[in-house]
């Protein structure tokens, strides 16, 4: 029988990818591969690039340890062809293999190329609570589009915060309870960091050598890079900043970075954690009486109403989504989005933080760096690159 090549991406690094579902571990192979395409196609923040590349790396320790057969190719590895597609081809050649099987990715530049590839079979990417073709349905069958609305589906659809056909505390939504400004005097917690281990040092190394020009402060790096260390750090956020996530979750501080936001999203969006146990172990959190209502409403909120909203409009609008410019706005992207020389302390604030941290929550992105630009007329395409 001929072997399958089972393509892992970058951001799907979970054993309950369907792609990883539907093998065989006995006779099929996985292929992660750390390609130049996909690192440069935007400048990415070195951090992020490390953070990948390490968390991949990892993961394919992990498979190997649970019996699967791994061909991992490195991007300093001769022969490394810099492109998916390429190493597609070579690695069914190495294996003499008949057909290629993946996991859809997660954006319509990269599903185009590989719908057109030989011998390939996408399958559905399972981690989502909604399924994107169902919301096509919905949405078009409704006057006005608000996320309030999906966001009640998708409650009803998991349980979460639900009492019967009734949501708990008989209110969807406790936004209005979650703006309190940020002081001085509050007790911040840090989150959790992690020192780098051989894996990691090494791929540090990779990309101070192969991508100085790009964006961002590459060290000092703490971010988790395995499912244990991302498992450790969603547990410390539980402990020291959910209770109070909600009530601060739209606050900025001065030279206070983090806040009590859980700072887990490169973990959720790389499938080092799941959406919904993650939502699960929140509301378990409530039940337990360790966290307010409003703090684990609001946090569910973030994952199962904006995270699953945002992309579904986003496959549904795709191609020609990312370059809707409504206002018809021009002017380009002020230097200092890069260097944070500006004496607007808001933005030079929000934008230095980017820089060290490869992080800014979402208070500072939509109503400092995006809504700066939305008022100075800004190319909206110059922020998404």
């Amino acid at each position: 029988m001929a072997r399958t090549i089972i393509l892992l991406l970058g951001d799907q690094l979970s054993p309950r990818m369907s792609s990883l579902e539907a093998a065989d571990p006995a006779l099929d192979v996985v292929l992660m591969a750390e390609v130049m395409e996909e690192a440069t196609y935007v400048r990415h923040h070195k951090k992020k690039i490390a953070f990948l590349f390490s968390a991949m790396r990892h993961f394919a320790e992990e498979l190997r340890a649970a019996g699967w057969t791994v061909d991992y190719v490195r991007l300093d590895d001769e022969g490394n062809s810099g492109s998916l597609r390429g190493e597609v081809e070579r690695a069914m050649a190495r294996h003499g293999a008949s057909c290629v099987v993946a996991t859809e990715p997660g954006e319509w530049r990269l599903l185009e190329e590989m719908q057109g590839w030989a011998e390939t079979r996408l399958l559905p990417d399972q981690r989502f609570i909604a399924d994107r073709h169902d919301f096509v349905a919905w949405a078009e069958s409704r006057s006005m589009l608000r996320m309030e609305h999906f966001y009640r589906l998708m409650r009803k659809k998991t349980g979460l915060l639900m009492d019967g056909g009734k949501p708990v505390g008989d209110r969807w939504n406790f936004d209005t309870e979650n703006r309190k400004p940020a002081s001085d005097d509050l007790f911040l917690p840090r989150p959790l960091s992690f020192a780098p281990d051989a894996i990691t040092a090494e791929v540090l190394d990779l990309v101070d050598r192969r991508f100085p020009d790009h964006f961002g402060d590459l060290r000092p790096f703490g971010y988790a890079v395995t499912r244990e260390q991302a498992e450790q750090a969603f547990a410390h956020f539980l402990r020291s900043a959910l209770p109070d996530f909600g009530s601060y979750q739209d606050a900025m501080l001065r030279g206070q970075k983090f806040l009590f936001h859980a700072v887990v999203s490169p973990y959720l969006n790389a499938g080092l954690l799941d959406p919904l146990a993650m939502c699960r172990r929140v509301e378990a959190e409530w039940r337990a009486g360790r966290a307010p209502l409003n703090s684990v409403e609001g946090f569910i909120r973030q994952i199962i109403g904006w995270r699953e909203y945002v992309r579904c409009i986003y496959w549904w609008r795709m191609p020609g989504y990312d370059r809707v410019n409504h206002f018809d706005a021009r002017r380009p992207l002020p230097a200092f989005y890069w260097d944070a020389d500006t004496p607007m302390a808001c933005i030079s604030h929000c934008v230095r933080q980017t820089k060290e941290e490869a992080y800014a929550h979402h208070i500072q992105r939509l109503m400092v760096t995006g809504n700066f630009a939305l008022l100075a007329g800004i190319d909206p395409h110059e922020l998404h690159i």
